[in-house]
C-alpha cells in the first residue's frame, strides 16, 4: 500500500501546483485569446497548461517531476525544453518510457532536413545534439528564436557537446577559435573525450589566429583526446601551410605556436625547459637559417624538368657547394636577400621566376638573443609562395606590416617544424644544392628536401585513420605526407581519393614500403583513386601489395588509362626500377581486394599474379574490368578457383559478359561462393533462350550460394519466372538474397513470380530487391504483387518514374 499511497500523494502534489500555475497562465493568455476568438485553433486542454506551466519552473520542480508516475511524466515529457528533455532521458528509460518519437519530432521542426536513405539514425537524441551542437557553434540558428532551446540556465555548447561524435569544421575555420576561448574551456574538455572523427569541408584560406587557434583545438582533440580519424573533403587549393598543419598534428607532432600559451595539459615539467641538443634539431634551431618553403618546392619542379641536364651538368662542373657558416656570415653582414647568393642565376631567376617585395624589418629569434647571425633575418612571408597562397598572402597583407611579418613568422616556423635535416653535427657541414635538386625528383628519401628524421622526434597521440577526399597534392604536400607516413605506425586505414598524385605516386609506395617495415605499423586498408596513374592499374596493385605484404583491404581506382611520361622528354626516367618489376609476388594476408579500371584491355596474367598471392582473400570485386577474350576471363576464374579457397563473395560490375556465358555457369558451379554480383554485365543479350534454363539448372544444384544480385541486365518478366524455378521443390538451392533491380519487370511478371513462389510453398527466403523497374505501368496489379510477395520474402522497392527515365535515357543518346 506505500507505493500506490506515495504515486497519490505525488499526483495531488502535481495537480496543486500545476492548478496555481495554470490560474497565471490562463490570465496572460486570456487576452490573446479575447482577441482571437475567431481563430480556428481551440484552447489548450487544462492539462496541458499545466504541463506548460510545470515545463517553465523545471528549475524548481525537476526532482519532484522526475518522480512523477510514467503515465503523468508521459503527458509532461514533450512539453519540456531540449535540455530537461535530455537530462530525464534515464528516468523515462526507467519508467519504461521512450523519447526517440519526441527528439525526431524536434528533428523535423527546428532541423528541417531529411536525414540521408542509406542512414539509419539509431537514437534521434544524439544525432539532434549533435546537430545542434554544430548550429550553435557555426552561429546559424538562433536558440532565443524557440523556447524549446532557449534556458538560461544551461549553456547550449556546453550541454549539447557530450553528445558529439563527429565535428565538422568549414569554410574559414569557423569554430576554432571560440573553442579554444577561455569561456568554453568545459566544452573543449568534453568534446576531447566525445569526439572520435573530425572533419574539413570546402576549406578556404585563413588568417595566422585561426591557424593558432586550429593548432591548440587539434593539440587537444587529437594528442589529449580521443579523435581517432581525421577527414578532409573538397580542398580544390589546398592552403599549403594550413594543410601541413592538419597533416602533422594528426601524425602526433606538436610544436606550439610562436606567441601562443603553453598547453596545461602537457605537464609542468615540459612547459618552461629549454630544448636539449636532439629537440633544437627538431625544433626552430636560433641558428640554422631557414630554406624558404617556396624555394625548395620550386627547385624540386625545376629538377623534374631538367633532370638530364643537371646530370651533365654536374659532370661538366663542380657543383656548388654552400656551408651554414657561409650562409650565416651573409646574414651578419645585412644581406636581405640570402636565397639569392644560395643558387646560380638560372636557378633564381628562371625556376623560381618570381620578384621578392621590399623587406620588412627584421625579427628577433627569441631562443637566442646572443647570436647576431640568428637574431636578424628576413621574414618568410617576403619569399615567394606557390600560387595557392597567393590569395592568402593578400589576405593577410591588409593588416599592414605587423600582420605580414606575423604571418611569415607562422608559415616558416610551421614549415622549419617539417623541413629541417635532424641531427646536424657541425656548422662546417656542407649541402651540394645541385644533388638536393636532383636528389628531390627521383630519389626516394624525402630527407633530400630538407625533411627531419621522425624516429629522434618526441611524439604524441596520433589518429588511426586518414582521408583526403578530393585535396590536390602538390610536390611538397606530397613529400610531407610520404614522410609523415614513413614513421605513421598508429596509422590502420589510409584513404587518398583523386589527390592527383601522378608521379608522386612512387614516393608514396617508397614510404609504404618503409612504413611496412617499421615495427608495430598496424596499416591495414589502403583505399587508393584518381583520375590518372603513371602506372597501370594491375602493375599499381602488384607494387602495392609487394609494398604492404600485411594489407588486409585494398581498394584501387583509376579512371582513365595509364599515360606514361614520354622517354624521351628531358628530365623523365620512368618508374623506379624497384617499383615494378617481374619478379614473383610474396605471399600477402589481403582479405578484401576492390578495383576499379580504367578503359581498355587489361592483361589477365598481371592480374592472375595477384590472385596467386592472396590466398586469404575473402572478397573481390572488379569494376568496368575489359580482357582481351572470354579466355583471359576464363583464366581470372580458373585461377580463383584453385588458389582462392577462401572466396565468399564475388562481385563484377559494368562488364560485358555476353560472351562469357560458359564462365558464368563456371562461376555458378563454385560450391565456395556464398554471394555472386553482376552488376549491368548485359548477360541476358545472347541467346536468353538458351542461356536462362542453364544457369537456373546450376543455381538449382548450388547449396552454398546465399545471395545473387543481378541489377541492370534487361532481365525481364521472362527471365523472372524462369529464375522461379530455382524456388522449386525439386532444388536443393539456399538464396536467400535475389536483387533484379533495373531489370525491365511490369507488374503482370512480378504477380506471376509472386503466384509461382505460393504454389511451391516456399518459406520466407530474405531480402528481395525492386528498385527501378517498370512497375509504374500498372499500380493496382504492382500492389497486389508486391502484397503476395510480403508473405514469403522482405520486399525492397521504390516509387520510380519508368516514363521519366525513358526520357532522360533517349535525351543523352
Amino acid at each position: 500500500m506505500a507505493a500506490p499511497e506515495a504515486w497519490r500523494a505525488r499526483s495531488c502534489w502535481f495537480c496543486e501546483v500545476a492548478a496555481a500555475k495554470t490560474m497565471e497562465a490562463t490570465s496572460r493568455e486570456a487576452a490573446p485569446a479575447k482577441s482571437s476568438a475567431s481563430g480556428p485553433s481551440a484552447p489548450p486542454a487544462l492539462f496541458e497548461l499545466c504541463g506548460r506551466a510545470v515545463s517553465a519552473h523545471m528549475g524548481v520542480l525537476e526532482s519532484g517531476v522526475w518522480a512523477l508516475p510514467g503515465p503523468i511524466l508521459q503527458s509532461i515529457l514533450p512539453l519540456l525544453n531540449i535540455y530537461y528533455l535530455e537530462r530525464i532521458e534515464e528516468t523515462a528509460l526507467k519508467k519504461g518510457l521512450s523519447t526517440q518519437a519526441i527528439w525526431r519530432r524536434l528533428w523535423d521542426e527546428l532541423m528541417k532536413t531529411r536525414p540521408s536513405s542509406l542512414e539509419s539514425v539509431t537514437c534521434w537524441r544524439a544525432k539532434f545534439m549533435e546537430a545542434f551542437f554544430s548550429h550553435v557553434l557555426r552561429g546559424t540558428i538562433d536558440v532565443s528564436s524557440d523556447r524549446r532551446l532557449c534556458d538560461q540556465r544551461f549553456s547550449p555548447l556546453l550541454h549539447s557537446s557530450r553528445h558529439v561524435r563527429q565535428l565538422t569544421i568549414c569554410n574559414m575555420l569557423q569554430g576554432a577559435t571560440e573553442l579554444v576561448a577561455e569561456p568554453n574551456r568545459r566544452v573543449l574538455e568534453t568534446l576531447a573525450s566525445s569526439l572520435h572523427t573530425l572533419k574539413f569541408r570546402h576549406l578556404l584560406f585563413s588568417d595566422v589566429a585561426a591557424q593558432q587557434s586550429l593548432r591548440q583545438l587539434l593539440h587537444q582533440l587529437i594528442h589529449h583526446g580521443a579523435v581517432s580519424q581525421v577527414s578532409l573533403y573538397s580542398w580544390p587549393v589546398p592552403e599549403s601551410a594550413l594543410f601541413i598543419l592538419i597533416l602533422t598534428m594528426s601524425a602526433g607532432l606538436w610544436q606550439p605556436g610562436p606567441g601562443g600559451p603553453p598547453c596545461r595539459l602537457c605537464g609542468e615539467a615540459s612547459r618552461g625547459r629549454a630544448p636539449s641538443r636532439d629537440e633544437g634539431s627538431l625544433l626552430l634551431g636560433s641558428r640554422r637559417p631557414r630554406r624558404d618553403a617556396a624555394e625548395r618546392c620550386a627547385a624540386a619542379l625545376m629538377a623534374s624538368r631538367r633532370k638530364s641536364e643537371a646530370k651533365q651538368t654536374a659532370r661538366a662542373a663542380p657543383a656548388t657547394r654552400v656551408t651554414r657558416r657561409s650562409i650565416q656570415e651573409t646574414l651578419a653582414a645585412g644581406s636581405t636577400d640570402p636565397k639569392k647568393e644560395l643558387h646560380p642565376p638560372a636557378t633564381s631567376c628562371e625556376a623560381l621566376s618570381t620578384k621578392r617585395p621590399p623587406s620588412a624589418p627584421a625579427t628577433t629569434s627569441s631562443a637566442s638573443s646572443s647570436s647576431t647571425s640568428s637574431s636578424k633575418r628576413g621574414p618568410a612571408s617576403s619569399a615567394s609562395q606557390p600560387k595557392p597562397l597567393k590569395r592568402f598572402k593578400r589576405a593577410a597583407g591588409k593588416k599592414g606590416a605587423r600582420t605580414r611579418q606575423g604571418s611569415g613568422a607562422e608559415s616558416e616556423d610551421l614549415y622549419d617544424f617539417v623541413f629541417i635535416v635532424a641531427g646536424e653535427k657541425e656548422d662546417g657541414e656542407e649541402m651540394e644544392i645541385g644533388e638536393v635538386a636532383c636528389g628531390a625528383l627521383d630519389g626516394s628519401d624525402p630527407s633530400c628536401l630538407g625533411l627531419p628524421a621522425l624516429e629522434a622526434s618526441q611524439r604524441f597521440r596520433s589518429i588511426s585513420t586518414l582521408e583526403l577526399f578530393t585535396v590536390p597534392l602538390s610536390t611538397e604536400a606530397a613529400l610531407t605526407l610520404c614522410h609523415l607516413l614513413s614513421s605513421w605506425v598508429s596509422l590502420e586505414s589510409l584513404t587518398l581519393s583523386y589527390n592527383g598524385l601522378g608521379s608522386n605516386i612512387f614516393r608514396l609506395l617508397d614510404s609504404l614500403r618503409a612504413l611496412s617495415g617499421q615495427a608495430g605499423c598496424r596499416l591495414r586498408a589502403l583505399h587508393l583513386s584518381d583520375l590518372f596513374s603513371p602506372l597501370p592499374i594491375l602493375e599499381l596493385t602488384r607494387a602495392i601489395v609487394r609494398a604492404l605484404p600485411l594489407l588486409r583491404i585494398l581498394s584501387i581506382r583509376v579512371d582513365h588509362p595509364s599515360q606514361r611520361d614520354n622517354p624521351s622528354a628531358p628530365g623523365n626516367a620512368g618508374p623506379p626500377s624497384h617499383i615494378i618489376g617481374d619478379e614473383e609476388i610474396p605471399e600477402n594476408c589481403l582479405e578484401q581486394l576492390e578495383m576499379g579500371f580504367p578503359r581498355g584491355a587489361q592483361p589477365a596474367p598481371l592480374l592472375c599474379s595477384v590472385l596467386k598471392a592472396s590466398g586469404s582473400l575473402q572478397q573481390l570485386s572488379l569494376d568496368s574490368a575489359t580482357f582481351a577474350s572470354p579466355q583471359d576471363f576464363g583464366l581470372v576464374l580458373q585461377t580463383l578457383k584453385e588458389y582462392n579457397s577462401t572466396l565468399k563473395r564475388l562481385s563484377f560490375h559494368d562488364m560485358n559478359l555476353a560472351d562469357c556465358q560458359s564462365e558464368v555457369l563456371f562461376l555458378l558451379q563454385n560450391l565456395t561462393l556464398q554471394e555472386i554480383t553482376f552488376s549491368f554485365c548485359r548477360l541476358f543479350e545472347k541467346r536468353p533462350a538458351q542461356f536462362l534454363p542453364e544457369m537456373v539448372a546450376a543455381m538449382k544444384g548450388n547449396s552454398t550460394l546465399k545471395g545473387l544480385r543481378l541489377p541492370g541486365n534487361r532481365l525481364g518478366n521472362a527471365g523472372l519466372l524462369a529464375l522461379a524455378d530455382v524456388f522449386s521443390d525439386d532444388s536443393s538451392s539456399s538464396l536467400c538474397q535475389l536483387d533484379i533491380s533495373s531489370n525491365c519487370i511490369k507488374p503482370d511478371g512480378l504477380l506471376e513470380f509472386a503466384k509461382r513462389l505460393e504454389r511451391w510453398g516456399r518459406g520466407a527466403f530474405g531480402h528481395l530487391r525492386l528498385f527501378q523497374n517498370w512497375l509504374d505501368q500498372d499500380a493496382v496489379t504492382a500492389r497486389e504483387a508486391i502484397r503476395r510477395l510480403r508473405a514469403t520474402c522482405h520486399v525492397v522497392s521504390d516509387s520510380w518514374d519508368s516514363s521519366q527515365a525513358f526520357a532522360d535515357y533517349v535525351s543523352t543518346m
